[in-house]
């Protein structure tokens, strides 16, 4: 048995931070599109939707044709990443307006299948004691990927738009050759099942299983539409607080990446007390937020950003859990398949949520715009019930 060097975890732990930075590369700059090729403001609920459509039929194309059971893990995650970075790169190289920009964000999304998951997979393969801690350290890392490219874009007055490009590139290519030469396959790797549909009937017929799903389903109502418009929630602030100075770009990338520590300190606590408690929790909390959402534009800058600041990690802080729930609710022969499924089911989710908001805005004042988030924790929340009374 292979012993494991001490570097394997830091190292895929980078190596997913620095692919993942690629899912929302498209959101920090889009002000610059914006202003340059005159788009509206429906152009951020559209950006943010065709990377998820993207990463669902990479997933599921992915799956289908079971790439990470017929190739190395960490050679997939690598040509992904590479592919990944070079999409990305060619918004710089040949974008020259909004059809060029969805096209390639679309892209971009179908290659991060095969790195957010994969990356999962070959941290699987190190650990048999522990992975449930591991992961939370994993969606950790993608927390604070998705988060980078609004801390570049702050990082200085005005950084331009094709230097957040080529960084994010640079990195993500960066990480995906650390994986491929430090990471090799772990003892523990092993060859899922073929991809099987039939696991879709399981969601809804098992009732352990579907709660689970359904809370991850309401779960992901709520955390990308949140995600998506974080600028615009600040900027509304700023409206109606004109004394009040804030650096937006870089205030997101705070906001996002303190769910960071939603995921490891939920993984840890999860350990004592199982995952559905911490899950039940910390959506929870997060569905409070979205019902306060409209009476803490009246509070102070402080208060605002702490409320903020507290969202960004509950909101993310239950998916490693919700992960853990569909795995142990799921038939072992069909885990791989359910995981998937209900991943796409989810993201699927996150597209009609972005785009209600999105329709959304030229109807209700800014402030009580997140209140319609409130449905999915709701949702969530009666669904999971039972399985916190079991404790799972």
């Amino acid at each position: 048995m292979k012993k494991r060097p001490a570097w394997i975890l830091p190292i895929i732990i980078f190596s997913l931070f620095t692919g993942t930075s690629l899912w929302f590369a498209g959101n920090a700059i889009l002000g610059d599109f914006q202003r340059q090729w005159s788009l509206g403001e429906s152009a951020l609920g559209y950006v943010t939707s065709v990377v998820q459509l993207g990463f669902i039929a990479g997933t599921l194309c992915f799956a289908v044709l079971a790439v990470s059971d017929r190739f190395s893990p960490r050679k997939v995650f690598f040509f992904c990443s590479l592919l990944g970075a070079f999409t990305n790169l060619l918004i710089y190289l040949i974008a020259d307006g909004f059809t060029s920009l969805m096209v390639l964000r679309g892209m971009t999304g179908f290659f991060l299948a095969d790195i957010y998951p994969v990356g999962m997979k070959i941290a699987s393969g190190w650990y048999r004691q522990g992975l449930g801690k591991a992961l939370g350290f994993l969606v950790g890392a993608l927390v604070l990927g998705t988060a980078f490219p609004h801390v570049l874009k702050g990082s200085g007055q005005s950084v331009p738009w094709e230097t957040v490009i080529v960084v994010i590139s640079l990195i993500s290519a960066g990480g995906g050759a650390l994986m491929l030469v430090l990471v090799p396959d772990g003892p523990y790797l092993f060859r899922g099942t073929r991809f099987n549909g039939r696991a879709l009937v399981l969601i809804f017929e098992r009732r352990d299983l579907r709660a689970a799903a359904f809370g991850y389903f309401g779960h992901m109502w709520e955390l990308y539409t949140l995600w998506a418009f974080v600028p615009m929630f600040l900027i509304s602030y700023l409206n109606d607080h004109p004394a009040v100075k804030l650096n937006i770009s870089l205030w997101c990338f705070w906001i996002i990446a303190a769910g960071s520590l939603g995921c490891i300190g939920g993984g840890m606590v999860a350990r004592k007390f199982g995952s559905a408690p911490v899950a039940f929790v910390q959506l929870g909390c997060s569905g409070i937020c979205c019902l306060l959402s409209g009476l803490i534009f009246q509070a102070p800058p402080e208060l605002f950003l702490a409320y903020l600041i507290f969202w960004g990690i509950v909101v993310v802080g239950d998916s490693p859990q919700f992960s853990t729930l569909v795995a142990h609710t799921a038939p072992k022969e069909l885990v791989g398949s359910a995981l998937t499924i209900v991943n796409c089911i989810g993201f699927f989710i996150t597209i009609i949520s972005i785009q209600l908001m999105t329709s959304l805005i030229p109807v209700i004042p800014s402030n009580y715009l997140f209140l319609f988030l409130a449905i999915g924790p709701v949702i969530g929340l009666g669904s999971l019930r039972p399985l916190v009374h079991k404790k799972i």
